[in-house]
């Protein structure tokens, strides 16, 4: 472009500008308004209903399955997609069974730490919101844990003969989940929320729930290996966090001097592990709301 393209274009080309500013700023806010978040009282209990929808368009599989890191180490944070949800090798899960494998209890407890994340994404309908009222009748992204996909293979592979099995994501035969949250010994915890009796959704009415079917969102985006940095790129990223050591835990000087405080005391658990059931980007929040 020559002198006077470039002064010929300048008005557009301001325009232009203001708009990859703008898509930069949205790059960086780390909330995606696609996504629900259950609203949490000063007791940290919460309640809505919810209804899981089902597969969109060109896809099979009405949830997806991810796993991550996120720990702080000796020289900062260590906050990635993990590559086994694609069934790639890890750099970190890799450290942790060499940690794990040395047969001392600190470095069992460094692997807990790092451990993967577990979360599911899934469509949802919210039916009701009592703390967030404008969010009733909307399609929303629902990320969730271990112990609520529990609850969901639980409707669809009933323990016992005379209970109906259930697939939640139905329109017609599904279910309104009750979500319901409580703050035990620390953690969130989900153990009283149930599945209602089955039920049509929308009183059955095909047009309204196709049109409902349309305003849902893709999955696929969530496992696109573009998504997921390199083994070298995370092997870098996960020397840099720990200082070059693989034991490299941040002290509570680190933690302070970063205003970042620690994850809550470690307390004996269940064999079922509360930290499978961690909702990273929730978490992540906490720390700033702490």
């Amino acid at each position: 472009m020559g002198f006077k393209d470039l002064k010929k274009n300048s008005t557009s080309m301001a325009s232009k500008l203001q708009e990859e500013l703008e898509k930069s700023n949205k790059s960086n806010d780390y909330k995606d308004d696609r996504f629900w978040r259950p609203t949490l009282d000063s007791a940290s209990n919460g309640y809505a209903v919810i209804r899981f929808l089902p597969a969109v368009e060109s896809e099979d599989i009405p949830w997806v399955k991810l796993y991550s890191h996120a720990f702080k180490g000796k020289s900062g944070w260590f906050i990635h997609n993990c590559p086994t949800t694609l069934g790639e090798k890890c750099p970190v899960c890799e450290a942790n069974s060499e940690l794990w494998n040395s047969g001392t209890e600190s470095d069992k407890r460094i692997a807990r730490d790092r451990k993967r994340k577990l979360n599911y994404v899934s469509n949802i309908l919210v039916v009701e919101d009592p703390a967030a009222p404008q969010n009733k009748g909307k399609v929303f992204l629902f990320k969730y844990g271990k112990k609520i996909f529990e609850k969901i293979q639980e409707q669809m592979n009933p323990e016992f003969e005379d209970e109906n099995a259930v697939n939640p994501f139905d329109f017609w035969k599904g279910a309104n989940f009750k979500l319901k949250i409580r703050k035990v010994e620390g953690y969130v915890n989900y153990d009283k929320s149930e599945f209602s009796a089955a039920s049509e959704l929308l009183d059955g009415d095909d047009a309204k729930l196709e049109a409902l079917w349309k305003k849902q969102y893709a999955l696929k985006e969530f496992v696109n290996p573009k998504e997921f940095k390199s083994y070298a790129e995370l092997k870098v990223k996960l020397v840099d966090a720990l200082g070059g050591d693989v034991r490299g835990e941040a002290s509570e000087e680190d933690t302070i001097e970063n205003e970042a405080p620690a994850r809550p005391s470690r307390k004996p658990t269940p064999k079922t592990e509360v930290d499978e059931d961690v909702d990273v980007e929730s978490y992540l929040k906490s720390l700033g709301d702490e």
